[in-house]
């Protein structure tokens, strides 16, 4: 091993480093500030990747329309990643795991077993309250431009992602309200969807990933390093099987769709298809185990001795890692390369996963296993504007749906007539229907601008403003329920010996 590493790291002395001052290196290494750059990245391809499917739903096959016998620059592997959502998730998923971990396991390494302890039970405290409040914001603030009517021009658009989950007003105030709080439980109901923020979908996976670390991490805390890895790594591989067996094949079931749906659901939102169920659970216990594991291989001197030779390593674990989220979910024979990679994962992966939700989370962990090993992507990925744009990031996540479907439509559909347009049902019959058509390429980049500005400036806002209001309510209950600062008010007398 350490013969290798000398020959690669040889063989890279002609490659000029940035990196003149070691001391400079050491920090980078020794930085995680790189995950806060790589989640707001992620944030924005999520967004990008719903515009995708607003204007440009083509981008989602990797090639090619009826009328055509190359793929546009954009269906090609790497440059698609602006239509892959679902592998820019997975990535949120792997860095939960890897960010939660790092602190606990740095203080097992050290022997606080009951600091890192104490600093799970806070941590799962408090995470459950800094997902839940800022997403029942993003409801109430959704539903209240619903009621408003903001969302008819999307609703009455041909941009699929706009009129598929565009709601309708509710029909009386007390049905509103009946409705939001439907909406709210929705948010947290696996198998359905928050009719009024459809991005929400992921977060009751983020929340369920953030209790298996917890959970893990109880369990192997007390554990040797190497015995941790080993533990983890089973983990990792068991969840395929007990995730699948207990969550998708019920949840993914078309024939119970409608009996989970909260009342009024499919009034609200007619386009619900039971022939699109919501996304693979099966993954969460994958990536977000995996993220652990990567927490603590980046604990180890190993990342140290390979960043020597990472302008050699990197380059083409990125390329590959890139390669891999770029793989499609639909029609990947339409492509050589996707076809290669379905072959291959008909051949080593478990039958029942989604093979573009599988491809997009290997290529993920090989994206952070990369940036891990290498002091210039740490150092890139830590600069100022990622990382405001990491401060960023969720609340990005939460307002974008709501602009999109409001200003955005506005702005692409404002003026437009009604016309008869083409759509393939759920059976693949041709259907008409009366649209507003799809603007000129001018007019889509001038509202793709506006939608961009408007949302950093809203989520700009909300980090300033709305955020510590999350954070001091968190601290109340907090300060409340573990009785600090107060003393503890027991509910039942206590025994005294």
């Amino acid at each position: 091993m350490s013969a290798t590493i000398d020959l690669l790291h040889n063989a890279k002395r002609a490659i000029k480093s940035p990196f003149t001052d070691h001391a400079l290196q050491k920090s980078a290494m020794q930085d995680s500030a790189w995950a806060d750059g790589l989640r707001g990245i992620a944030s924005v391809f999520v967004v990008s990747s719903h515009l995708v499917l607003c204007f440009a739903r083509r981008l989602v096959v990797p090639c090619c329309s009826a009328d055509e016998h190359t793929p546009a620059l954009f269906q090609r592997p790497i440059l698609r990643l602006v239509a892959q959502g679902q592998a820019w998730v997975a990535l949120f998923f792997i860095l939960s795991g890897f960010v939660n971990a790092l602190k606990p396991l740095k203080l097992a390494r050290a022997g606080q077993v009951e600091a890192a302890l104490s600093s799970l039970s806070l941590s799962s405290f408090r995470r459950t309250f800094r997902l839940v409040l800022p997403a029942a914001a993003a409801t109430v603030l959704s539903w209240s431009v619903t009621q408003l009517g903001a969302y008819e021009m999307g609703r009455r658009s041909d941009a699929f992602w706009l009129y598929t989950y565009a709601p309708l007003p509710s029909g009386s105030w007390g049905t509103a309200l009946e409705d939001l709080l439907n909406g709210l439980r929705a948010t947290w109901t696996f198998g359905i969807v928050n009719p009024y923020d459809q991005p929400q979908w992921a977060l009751i996976y983020l929340l369920q990933g953030s209790m298996m670390v917890f959970c893990a991490l109880l369990i192997v805390v007390n554990l040797t390093p190497l015995y941790r890895t080993l533990t983890m790594g089973i983990f990792a591989l068991w969840s395929f099987d007990w995730s699948y067996k207990h969550f998708d094949r019920e949840y993914r079931d078309p024939s119970n769709f409608h009996n989970r749906l909260p009342p009024h659901t499919l009034i609200l939102f007619p386009t619900l298809n039971p022939a699109n169920p919501p996304p693979s659970t099966a993954l969460v216990g994958f990536t977000v185990f995996s993220g652990i594991l990567l927490a603590e291989f980046s604990l180890t001197t190993t990342p140290a001795l390979l960043s020597r030779c990472s302008p050699l390593l990197t380059p083409p674990l990125l390329t590959l890692a890139l390669v891999l989220m770029s793989f499609p979910s639909d029609a990947p024979l339409s492509a050589p390369w996707s076809s290669h990679l379905l072959t291959l994962g008909q051949r080593l992966l478990p039958p029942q996963l989604d093979f573009g939700r599988t491809y997009g989370s290997l290529g993920a962990l090989l994206l952070v296993l990369a940036i891990i090993i290498s002091p210039h992507a740490r150092a890139a990925l830590a600069s100022p504007a990622l990382a405001l744009l990491g401060r960023l990031s969720f609340p990005l996540y939460l307002l974008h749906g709501t602009v999109v479907r409001s200003l955005f439509a506005w702005c692409m559909f404002a003026g437009a007539e009604l016309a008869v347009v083409e759509e393939r049902n759920a059976d693949g019959s041709l259907a008409t229907s009366e649209r507003l058509p799809l603007p000129g390429g001018a007019r889509i980049a001038a509202s793709v601008l506006v939608c961009a500005v408007v949302c950093g400036a809203a989520s700009y806002a909300w980090a300033g403003r709305v955020e510590p209001w999350f954070g001091r309510c968190t601290k109340w209950a907090e300060e409340r329920m573990m009785g600090k600062g107060g003393g503890r008010r027991e509910v039942l007398p206590v025994r005294k010996e």
